[in-house]
């Protein structure tokens, strides 16, 4: 996959108020005492499998809402929901690595620097969700620093998930660093949150940006036997 235009908003909320939503045997990661909740629109170009061509690949733009966390000391993202525009590209996700995808009607346009990301799920029977956010970069392109809070929230290498059997699985992600600057974002719709269980988080969030990565993730595997 390409990850293209992609819009960090993390907000930092109470470990407890993600702890609630975890599956059990997921452990809160936190940074400085803080959980956080990431809003995170983008698109996905040329999804294809391993060892196939670039032009047998397939656009997928996507936005979900993700936290941090741990599997016996493993770091890695739990994601709450993911809203796609592809029904093949949900429908493979939710089979193949049991992941919550919903379907969604999703428009992105990029020109001069600013991108125009707009979301509304249409998926059946699920809570309905509406985003749209306008942003770009801002200020000089950086990699984060270990240790850093943008290293904490960029560079996860390992997603897990709970299968409809209750078990826990994870698939392993890699690309190369993340080039990042701050981000100028405006809003007009974010209703993640309550999709999802949550109050709308009253604390600011941090604002990060990047043009994007090109990523391989694995298939899905058990993640006691990892």
């Amino acid at each position: 996959m390409g990850w293209r235009h992609v819009l960090f908003v993390n907000w930092p909320v109470g470990p407890e108020l993600v702890a609630a939503h975890l599956p059990d045997s997921l452990s809160v990661d936190t940074f400085d005492g803080q959980a956080w909740l990431s809003a995170v629109p983008f698109t996905n170009v040329a999804v294809r499998p391993a060892g196939m061509p670039h032009f047998a690949g397939f656009r997928l733009p996507e936005l979900n809402l993700r936290t941090y966390v741990t599997h016996d000391g493993e770091p890695g993202v739990y994601f709450f929901s993911l809203d796609a525009q592809g029904v093949l590209g949900v429908v493979g996700a939710r089979l193949f690595h049991h992941l919550p995808y919903y379907y969604a009607r999703i428009s992105l346009s990029a020109k001069n620097d600013r991108v125009e990301f707009s979301s509304r799920r249409v998926h059946p029977g699920a809570r309905p969700v509406r985003f749209h956010a306008t942003y770009g970069p801002r200020g000089e392109q950086f990699h984060a620093v270990p240790g850093s809070l943008e290293a904490f929230l960029t560079e996860r290498y390992r997603y897990y998930t709970e299968a409809i059997d209750g078990t826990l699985r994870y698939a392993a992600v890699s690309h190369e660093r993340w080039p990042l600057t701050e981000a100028a974002v405006e809003w007009s719709a974010n209703s993640l949150f309550r999709a999802n269980g949550f109050a709308s988080p009253t604390s600011d969030p941090v604002y990060l940006y990047s043009p994007g990565v090109e990523t391989v993730a694995s298939g899905s595997k058990h993640a006691d036997e990892s």
